[in-house]
């Protein structure tokens, strides 16, 4: 399964543990230096399309400083997709890096 940049990050932000939606979205700009800055719609949009796909589980709902959350969590399989993609860009990362190092000693010339 391939990720888009948002989901990726989004998936990313509960690798240490269940989170709220707000903390998910704090948590996935963090991970990507601000590069991603979820909207509320996306971020809930992404986490139904988790859910359906069995990669998070979603608690209870709970109110904490007046606002009703539910935190969610990375399954197994949601582990397991996030593993399989990052070992996916790592690899389409050093091929590209591999290739750009060659062909500059020829670009050099």
């Amino acid at each position: 399964m391939e990720f888009r940049t948002p989901s990726y990050f989004a998936l990313a932000a509960l690798i240490d543990g269940p989170l709220h939606g707000y903390a998910i979205v704090r948590r996935a700009a963090e991970l990507s230096d601000g590069a991603v800055r979820l909207s509320t719609g996306t971020l809930y949009a992404l986490l139904d399309r988790a859910l359906e796909g069995g990669l998070i589980t979603a608690g209870e709902p709970y109110v904490e400083g007046g606002r009703q959350r539910r935190d969610y969590a990375l399954t197994p399989a949601g582990r397991t997709a996030l593993d399989a993609e990052a070992q996916r860009l790592a690899h389409a990362s050093r091929t590209v890096s591999r290739r750009l190092r060659a062909t500059a000693r020829v670009a050099a010339r």
